[in-house]
């Protein structure tokens, strides 16, 4: 099944024969924390295995994403009035576009661990495409950096800020908007930025319920589920598959929670969501892939109801699922059963997702310091390595190089050859 996805995202990605270079979204080619590479540095410090060091201006945790020479990333003034993009010369370090994307009159109020550039970019050839949720969406040429069509139509009340990224596939671009006031997805044609389909979350179950139980935060993924892609989003209060041309929805699960972050991922028959809930109060569940309309009393196989990850989202390596909570308790479990394996408490506070590379997982917590260990069935570490600043967004993988953003810097480390 991993093969099948791992294949099934390359397309959906656009990815070519320099996918080995390319990390094209958050969570890279199979949107799922993986990476191909073999020689990832595992030691680093500020003066260790440090390729360049630029400095990103203002503010902003989104994942780097790669295409080619190209490193894109999104930045935002503190009080959210501009928003940025921005191209790094993926061998020098050196800037090439520094790209002023929107002006906002009046920026909604957001949570004070959050930023106005959190949505990663998604980037294919000649494209890359910036969103800043209810702020604007964009669509710039990587060459020239001119901005190619914008959207600042698609609107909710976040109430804490925008953190969902945009998602590529065929002649789309998804974004999930799911405020308190309003719960929707919309597919763009990613030539000219209109709307080809919008789905609206079912209002039955969000007009029953207190506005700020309906926000969601969480990027949809798209997977071969019975040999057909299906988009899949964990928004408030439910999770459901869909035709990704289309947004006809195919099936729903119903939970209880609001704000899911953590991403899905998928493997061995099943589907591990993210619920949400408050932090603390997050579930993770897994649910077995397939079914049509409601299949909640049917396909549901287990729950983690204590210590789930709220923003970071987690791996799969193997039949073994890895994941850290916002306080830092990493989590194995076996993936069949959701019988835990192993816990071990890590210091500080958690928000960037897990990467698996080639035998090891590496996880990063807010105060830049990136634990490294041993996807096995005992806790093993490897290493642990600190940079100097508040790391938020997740690391992203360029052939042996990992690229790390922390909050004034962008790093490429990689072993000296």
């Amino acid at each position: 099944m991993r093969l099948l996805v791992l294949g099934f995202a390359a397309v959906c990605c656009a990815c070519t024969a320099l996918a080995e270079k390319n990390w094209p979204a958050w969570r890279g080619p199979s949107a799922d924390g993986h990476s191909d590479a073999t020689r990832l540095p595992l030691h680093w410090t500020e003066q260790e295995n440090i390729v360049w060091k630029t400095g990103i201006h203002d503010s902003g945790h989104s994942t780097p994403v790669v295409w080619g020479k190209h490193i894109w990333l999104t930045t935002a003034k503190e009080d959210g009035t501009v928003l940025y993009a921005v191209a790094v010369d993926r061998d020098s370090g050196k800037v090439i576009h520094d790209i002023e994307v929107f002006r906002v009159e009046t920026p909604q109020r957001i949570n004070p661990i959050n930023s106005y550039a959190t949505p990663s970019p998604c980037v294919e050839e000649g494209r890359v495409y910036v969103h800043y949720g209810t702020f604007g969406t964009a669509c710039i040429d990587t060459a020239t950096g001119k901005i190619l069509w914008q959207r600042s139509d698609l609107n909710c009340d976040h109430m804490q800020g925008p953190a969902s990224s945009p998602v590529i596939y065929q002649d789309l671009l998804i974004l999930d908007v799911e405020g308190t006031d309003k719960q929707f997805i919309a597919a763009l044609d990613k030539t000219t930025g209109k709307t080809v389909w919008m789905y609206e979350r079912p209002q039955e179950m969000y007009t029953a319920t207190k506005p700020v139980y309906r926000k969601s935060y969480q990027t949809p993924v798209i997977l071969a589920i019975d040999g057909r892609p299906q988009l899949i989003s964990n928004g408030a209060l439910l999770v459901t598959g869909h035709e990704p041309l289309t947004g006809k929805e195919i099936w729903r699960v119903r939970y209880r929670d609001d704000s899911s972050i953590s991403s899905i991922v998928s493997g061995l028959g099943l589907l591990f969501v993210n619920t949400g809930g408050p932090p603390g109060g997050s579930e993770l569940w897994a649910i077995r892939q397939g079914g049509n309309g409601d299949v909640t009393d049917t396909h549901v196989v287990w729950q983690l109801t204590k210590e789930a990850p709220h923003q970071s989202s987690p791996v799969l390596v193997g039949d073994l699922l890895f994941s850290v909570s916002d306080a830092g308790l990493l989590i194995c479990t076996e993936g069949k059963t959701g019988q835990q394996v192993w816990s071990k408490r890590l210091k500080g506070k958690f928000g960037a997702s897990l990467l698996a590379v080639n035998g090891r997982i590496y996880v990063a917590n807010t105060g830049g310091t990136t634990t490294v260990i041993a996807p096995e069935r005992e806790y093993r570490e490897l290493a642990v390595n600190q940079l100097d600043d508040g790391l938020w967004a997740s690391p992203a993988v360029t052939e042996n190089a990992l690229l790390v953003r922390t909050k004034t810097h962008l790093y490429r480390i990689e072993e000296k050859k």
